[in-house]
């Protein structure tokens, strides 16, 4: 009876879900990776390798006029001559690459020293600065209001030293500036610093290590497909937009509630099949079908373990609605009120 347990392999790999009930097999809606293909280019989303010298936005562009489509969307600036990941939403996946911009984003890069220091003197700074939140104001070529604010490092570590140029990786919250990090690391040290290069290499779930996607790739994929008809490398080099949500708790949902959902409704406790990861009150949660499709990005009302516990009653409160009303049938036509 949970056969759909399988559906989420592979967005959650091992992780293995709670259930909390039981429902037959409708037939209803397409498992992400087996989407017609111009759907699932619709409900795509591509890990790109920008590359230094456009902008994030000329980029975008490009992706889209490469594609022929009417709408494509990024998951947070990259400066023009920052390289690395920079996810890129098409069409129907565009409203959902807001759910990035304010993913943690990891980085390395370059800080090169304008006098020579000690080891000790440049491991001391970087300890500094390893961890918890440090106070940014924007640099005035930044392309949001100057004020104070603060920023959280997570991780902060020297990788190799030649010289003057030190090789570093950051993990930080967004919005964060690495160029200004590099700029109060050589304040500190008393000799000056700026930085020479800088890469991104991850962005939430998404990151260089997994179907990492250059614009050349995607144009021979683009070709193989419209020339050749061959789905395969445009299948491998866009990935179904549920990626977008793959560090998420999530809920899986009845088929027989999917479409109120889409309507409107707000998702109670007898429309609940699962839950995969743990969360509390007032967190994020993405609402899927059993077939792995993302429906929606709901408040949850409790934490999952009441969630569990319920009988009735109104569970999370949709923020987003992704999924389109025609794809699930409105089943409350057919079933008792539960």
């Amino acid at each position: 009876m949970s056969e759909w347990i399988g559906n989420f392999r592979w967005l959650t790999g091992d992780e293995e879900p709670i259930i909390k009930s039981y429902e037959a097999e409708y037939g209803f809606g397409y498992h992400p990776l087996e989407r017609p293909i111009e759907y699932y280019i619709s409900h795509g989303v591509i890990n790109l390798d920008k590359p230094r010298g456009p902008t994030s936005h000329q980029v975008t562009a490009w992706v889209k006029h490469m594609l022929k489509v009417s709408k494509t969307g990024h998951g947070g600036t990259l400066d023009p001559m920052v390289s690395g990941v920079l996810p890129i939403g098409i069409e129907r996946a565009t409203p959902a690459m807001r759910y990035i911009v304010g993913s943690y984003k990891e980085y390395v890069g370059v800080i090169h020293l304008h006098s020579d220091v000690s080891d000790d003197e440049l491991e001391n700074v970087f300890k500094l600065f390893s961890r918890g939140r440090i106070y940014q104001k924007p640099p005035y070529r930044s392309s949001v209001r100057r004020r104070l604010r603060t920023k959280e490092i997570y991780e902060l570590e020297v990788l190799e030293r030649d010289n003057k140029d030190i090789l570093f990786r950051i993990r930080c919250e967004s919005g964060f500036y690495v160029r200004k990090l590099a700029h109060d690391i050589g304040l500190i040290l008393g000799v000056g610093a700026h930085l020479s290069e800088l890469r991104r290499i991850a962005a939430g779930p998404f990151n260089e290590n997994h179907n990492l996607v250059s614009l050349y790739e995607l144009a021979a994929a683009i070709y193989k497909y419209e020339e050749e008809g061959d789905e395969s490398l445009i299948r491998r080099v866009i990935m179904p937009y549920e990626y977008i949500f793959k560090f998420y708790p999530k809920i899986v949902v009845k088929d027989t509630a999917v479409a109120a959902i889409t309507y409107g409704a707000q998702l109670k406790a007898p429309g609940i099949l699962g839950i995969f990861g743990e969360f509390k009150k007032g967190d994020r949660v993405a609402l899927f079908t059993k077939k792995s499709e993302v429906i929606a990005v709901a408040v949850s009302q409790y934490s999952s373990e009441e969630v569990l516990k319920m009988d009735k009653g109104v569970v999370t409160v949709t923020e987003r609605v992704f999924m389109e009303r025609e794809l699930y049938p409105p089943m409350w036509k057919h079933v008792n009120k539960d």
